[in-house]
């Protein structure tokens, strides 16, 4: 790492690549804790590191965490994505509890945040067929019984749902003059009657996301998450953390996928001499360090604002670290994969890994063409 960190950060970051090279260095380490690449998270290696403290860095000290900063956290994801350790449910459990940690009550907090810290995952629920990008347009329906509410309708893409101890549901309490009126978040433990998860095949075979079909799913009075109506507001507060999450994992990967390039054409030999050597790659390689290197200055620019100003929202910011990072990592994977050549496309190599995740990391976490409109309204365009 080459950024601007306190010694006790620096320190910090050693200590989890050197986790991460120890427990996770090797093809042959991965394919046991992920079932040759089937799986993209192992509970046994994310409780380790919870049981290091790690996990709970951005929760408060009451829930047993550590109180820390979004640098530290940034630090965590960058160096965990960037010793591919198989952690694919730390992601979506910290955007999770981030919105617990806000609008959760007591007994929420004490459940999710607690839950966090001590290794288990989260996952929240809010796309579904006919709503994307457009994620005002859910139609999801949570209905007002007496006692609770009742859920019905389908969800999709909810990444890691088939993990988690609980589910964060966005559903539609209500209709107004807006499509963002009448949203609520809801807590559903994992097992809750009503609730089938159904795995969505990818590529490469990884099980990762999933289809949820709610068929009268009673929901008490209490799995309210915050206030009912409240929740598209709820969600915007958030994305800060989600977006920033998500830059951070995607520069540890575009950081791999540099290293993975650099060794190989280090040593990879054609007309006598290393590949790299050759003015073509050479400058490849130039320009791939130094979109990383902005990319690293910007992820950690946006983790300070958070933390100097956390009630705050940047939504240009944060949109424009989930936009540099992941297309980034698109840039470096693919780049990578070019120089490499046949061996970049085949499976001994961990290239087409990174190419695999730096592509479908431009759609998630909304996608890059959203994260482009959402900065240039913020010019009044």
């Amino acid at each position: 790492m080459s950024f601007d960190f306190t010694p006790e950060q620096a320190d910090f970051a050693k200590a989890v690549a050197d986790f991460c090279q120890r427990e996770a260095g090797t093809r042959g380490q991965r394919d046991e804790l992920t079932d040759r690449g089937g799986q993209n998270h192992n509970d046994g290696l994310y409780r380790k590191m919870a049981q290091l403290g790690w996990l709970g860095l951005s929760t408060p000290a009451e829930y047993g965490g550590a109180d820390g900063s979004m640098v530290d956290l940034c630090i965590l994801l960058e160096e965990s994505a960037k010793g591919m350790a198989p952690i694919g449910g730390i992601g979506p459990t910290l955007i999770t509890g981030a919105a617990y940690q806000k609008f959760g009550s007591p007994a929420q907090k004490k459940e999710v945040l607690g839950g966090i810290v001590d290794g288990g995952t989260y996952s929240i629920s809010m796309s579904e067929p006919e709503a994307g990008s457009d994620v005002g347009n859910l139609s999801c329906k949570a209905e007002k019984v007496e006692g609770g509410w009742l859920i019905n309708g389908q969800k999709t893409w909810c990444s890691n749902a088939h993990i988690a101890d609980a589910i964060l549901l966005v559903a539609r309490t209500s209709r107004g003059e807006s499509k963002h009126q009448g949203l609520t978040m809801f807590h559903v433990p994992a097992g809750t009657a009503g609730l089938k998860i159904h795995p969505i095949e990818l590529m490469g075979g990884k099980k990762e996301t999933n289809d949820l079909y709610f068929t009268d799913c009673f929901l008490p009075d209490d799995a309210v998450i915050g206030e009912v109506g409240g929740g598209w507001n709820q969600l915007m507060t958030g994305l800060n953390i989600e977006r920033l999450i998500l830059g951070a994992m995607m520069l540890g990967t575009a950081q791999r996928a540099f290293n993975d390039a650099l060794e190989f054409i280090t040593t990879r030999k054609q007309f006598g001499r290393p590949v790299g050597t050759f003015q073509a790659i050479r400058h490849r390689v130039a320009d791939m360090a130094t979109e990383i290197e902005c990319t690293r200055l910007l992820v950690y620019k946006v983790a300070r604002q958070i933390d100097a100003n956390p009630t705050k929202l940047f939504p240009r910011e944060a949109s424009m670290v989930k936009l540099k990072a992941t297309e980034t990592a698109k840039k470096v994977a693919l780049e990578g994969m070019q120089m490499m050549g046949g061996y970049g496309y085949a499976m001994e190599f961990d290239m087409e890994q990174h190419v695999r995740a730096a592509l479908v990391s431009s759609i998630y976490g909304g996608t890059n063409e959203i994260q482009r409109d959402i900065v240039g309204k913020s010019y009044g365009l």
